[in-house]
């Protein structure tokens, strides 16, 4: 007992161990810093073990587990309503939005076109987008709506607005929330894997985020909304979370939070509240497990449900893009289904190397230095170059719903103006394929330069310094090609139905091809080759448009593009952004084929000065602060003694200077020749030392090691699946050197020849 010895030795009484008392600090992390996911998952089984011994001894405390264990699901349900009702609110205000560049609403400014002429009744069936209500801006400023003037004036407004709206954009970017562009979707797989990047996802990135988000999508850039609102709904979640201090304490806790908000993102952006679950699983969670995957449907449900009470399409229904197909595909069908899986499989590898290569272009050149100007003269071009054809004036996502759209009798669309045949039965609302008319061929041409513009556009949009999502340009461009592809079989069937291939299903006045089922599919055929996903993206299209039936030519599709753009080049749109900013992430997919050692990527290497290491005794505060001083390892190894290398833990440089400086303020006697001890037992003392430090508390008793003689993939494998900041080799006991999670990186790199100082932080 310490105060025995206490009448002898008086500062011994005072003598602080670290264990008894947690410090403030001690045990958290540095920005862009790796988090130990062994030690928060341990301190996350010691809390819980804790409280379960302490619920059988009062109600007091079996109340305070039972609130432990809800506080979970009550999170989810948090996350779910926030989510839902920001979702909601950015849906409603970017229609609004982007019907202001064409006009406004005289009865109420706030409705957007489709409000404003439901309340009216004096618009005609034929021209139900024709109002009395709804003024262009050429009937406001000119009085009229028809000559070239007119159009003119029309034209300049457009781009006028579609700059004012670009504009803000950018400028509330970069003043306020510098994180809040791009699409966000590369980093919170970062952040998912264990990394730290503080203020990405707090409560300025969130304002600014949603704020920004609806003047992006409504600026007309090619950009849509989708990956973004997984970016806000990771920010509630992360916000949330600092409700409870489970979650606020625990950094691997709180990725589980996040690994959920994703699913929610995209629950809330589709519609799609099973495919968000999916999504997070395959896509952006690096530690998923069951109870991840139950709280992820709750809140991903909870989110569709709150999205759905706002009903901010105004068709009770959840998506934007509800279609009803009547007709069955056929098994021949199956052919063009593929093409169009080849089509997006090399689009998606064309698209990932063009963008990577402008946003290279963009960090080193002067490019990068002007990031206002780039976003007008991207918006000035897009607007300009849009406004002339329908079909990219209007919105993207109006665009996907047209196209995916089945022509039936009451469909006033250009696309659906086909030649009259006037001996047709029209029982049903499934009209039977018909010659293209004049109007048809019109269309087809304004969708193949759509299709080119969208293609080109979108290369330079996405990675500028607006919120951008990938998710509905990727889709447009592979509608546009799936309804021009499917237009043509239809007109091929339609003149050649007694061809060999149409005989057995295609008799004359029937229905059997479906031009909106071939948008559908190309649009998932575009999307897969983008981002790689496959079986979130499939229940994606599925839930997005009610299409159960089609499962197969989506399955057929999006396999085939996920197989040509990997022959084609490896990585995905996400991975590809990852890479080119130098997060320190590890890919799950990736495999390591190299029969390298541990020894050959552990350092020091031969050449190098031995390793920094802090011996369990005999070492001064003085010592172990020049230590701290000269290098900037973020941990160092304790060994017995310098001769014997023996390793005994490891501890972290953060939690050392915590220590010692407030050991300095709160210890008596404690001086720059005090020694410090990570030893069970301080040895006694003589009286005329200065008091010791007792430092146990923050050493990692069991840090992961490994021998010399490990292979490399073994060890990748071990930094993968546990998610290690750093592993400790030894030979025969002794300690030789450390891998760091860097270390791994840099050597991977250097395998794949790329440059390994590309990695940028520790």
């Amino acid at each position: 007992e310490v105060k025995g010895i206490g009448n002898g030795l008086k500062e011994a009484p005072k003598l602080m161990d670290f264990l008894d008392e947690p410090l403030p600090g001690v045990g958290t992390y540095e920005d862009f810093n790796t988090i130990d996911w062994v030690r928060e998952k341990s301190k996350d089984r010691d809390r819980h073990r804790e409280i379960a011994s302490q619920s059988k001894e009062s109600t007091w405390a079996l109340m305070k587990s039972i609130s432990d264990a809800f506080s979970g699901w009550l999170l989810m349900l948090f996350v779910g309503l926030m989510s839902g009702a920001l979702a909601g609110g950015i849906d409603i205000s970017a229609h609004w939005m982007t019907d202001l560049k064409e006009g406004v609403c005289l009865s109420a400014f706030w409705f957007n076109h489709e409000h404003c002429c439901w309340n009216s009744n004096e618009n005609t069936f034929q021209e139900r987008d024709k109002c009395p209500k709804w003024k262009s801006w050429a009937e406001l400023i000119i009085g009229s709506n028809d000559g070239p003037f007119a159009y003119i004036m029309n034209y300049v407004m457009y781009v006028c607005w579609a700059l004012l709206f670009s504009f803000l954009a950018v400028s509330l970017v970069r003043a306020f929330a510098p994180y809040a562009c791009g699409s966000g979707i590369p980093e919170i797989k970062t952040i998912l894997s264990g990394f730290i990047i503080r203020g990405y996802l707090g409560k300025w990135t969130l304002m600014i985020k949603t704020i920004t988000l609806v003047l992006a999508v409504s600026s007309g850039l090619s950009l849509g909304k989708e990956g973004p609102l997984v970016h806000v709904a990771c920010c509630c979640g992360n916000i949330l979370c600092h409700l409870f201090t489970k979650y606020r304490k625990n950094e691997a806790k709180r990725r589980e939070v996040l690994s959920a908000a994703a699913a929610v993102g995209v629950s809330v952006a589709f519609g799609a509240p099973i495919g968000g679950v999916l999504f997070s699983l395959e896509e952006v969670s690096y530690y998923f497990p069951l109870k991840t995957l139950w709280r992820s449907f709750f809140a991903a449900l909870v989110a569709a449900f709150t999205l759905r009470s706002i009903n901010p399409f105004g068709n009770s229904r959840l998506v934007l893009f509800y279609v009803e197909f009547h007709s069955p595909w056929h098994l021949v069908e199956l052919v063009p289904f593929v093409l169009l899986g080849i089509f997006g499989g090399i689009w998606g590898a064309f698209f990932i190397r063009a963008n990577i290569m402008w946003c290279r272009r963009r960090k080193t050149t002067r490019l990068g230095h002007y990031p206002v100007l780039e976003v007008l003269v991207v918006t000035a071009v897009t607007a300009v170059l849009a406004f002339p054809n329908s079909y990219t004036r209007m919105s993207t996502s109006e665009l996907i719903s047209e196209l995916f759209n089945d022509c039936g009798l009451l469909d006033s669309s250009q696309l659906c103006n086909y030649a009259n045949v006037s001996d047709i039965e029209r029982g049903s609302n499934a009209l039977p394929d018909r010659p293209a008319s004049h109007d048809v061929y019109t269309a087809m041409w304004q969708l193949a330069l759509a299709l080119v513009f969208k293609m080109l556009i979108t290369v330079v949009t996405f990675g500028m310094k607006v919120p951008s999502g990938l998710f509905i340009p990727s889709m447009a461009v592979g509608a546009i090609a799936g309804r021009l592809l499917g237009v043509g079989m239809e007109q091929l069937a339609y003149y050649h139905h007694d061809w060999v291939l149409f005989r057995g299903w295609c008799s004359p006045g029937a229905d059997c091809i479906t031009p909106g089922l071939y948008a559908m599919v190309g649009a998932a055929a575009c999307l897969g080759g983008v981002t790689r996903m496959t079986v979130s993206l499939v229940v994606i299209m599925f839930e997005l448009t009610g299409g159960l039936e089609y499962i197969v030519p989506l399955m057929a599709a999006t396999m085939t593009s996920k197989w040509v753009a990997d022959a084609l080049g490896r990585e995905g749109i996400y991975e590809a952004h990852i890479r080119l900013n130098g997060y320190p992430f590890l890919e799950p997919k990736e495999e390591f084929s190299h029969k390298t050692l541990a020894m050959d990527v552990m350092r020091p290497r031969r050449s190098d000065p031995p390793l920094s290491v802090i011996t369990q005794d005999g070492m001064s505060v003085e010592e172990v602060e020049t230590l701290i001083t000269d290098t900037s390892y973020s941990g160092f190894p304790v060994v017995v003694s310098h001769e014997s290398q023996r390793l005994v833990g490891f501890v972290l440089r953060r939690d050392l200077v915590i220590s010692i400086e407030n050991a300095r303020q709160r210890q008596d006697g404690v001086v720059s020749t005090s020694q410090i001890f990570f030893t069970e037992y301080t040895p006694p003392q003589l009286p005329s030392s200065p008091s010791p430090l007792k430092l146990r508390g923050i050493l990692d008793l069991s840090p992961f090691t490994v021998t010399d003689h490990t292979a490399m993939d073994i060890v990748v494998d071990i930094f993968r699946k546990l998610g290690l900041r750093q592993c400790l080799v030894t030979h025969n006991g002794r300690l030789l050197g450390i891998i760091t999670k860097k270390d791994i990186l840099k050597h991977m790199a250097q395998i794949a020849n790329r440059d390994p100082d590309s990695i940028l932080f520790n």
